[in-house]
């Protein structure tokens, strides 16, 4: 039997599972910074203030998980409050 090469295009973005990450900076306060978290992530106060804590010792912390659509416009809000976030 001959071999059968067969192509599918999967639109990865929509499928895979992306994280949203927070990077640390020199120039937002922890309160604000767990005030964008809680507006903007729905975190409740205690997992903004654990995550704050996170990104300003290791310089980073994943904040949400989800698809790239779910994402992308907090990650936009993040920016638009100054802060340092990317979609991995």
């Amino acid at each position: 039997m001959p071999f059968q090469e067969s192509e599918e295009l999967v639109d990865v973005k929509a499928k895979e599972e992306n994280t949203l990450v927070l990077f640390n900076d020199d120039v937002n306060t922890f309160d604000f910074v767990i005030e964008s978290l809680v507006e903007v992530c729905n975190h409740d106060r205690v997992q903004a203030e654990q995550c704050s804590i996170i990104v300003h010792y290791k310089g980073k912390c994943s904040v949400q998980s989800g698809t790239f659509a779910q994402l992308e416009p907090m990650c936009t809000a993040l920016h638009d409050r100054g802060l340092s976030a990317s979609i991995d």
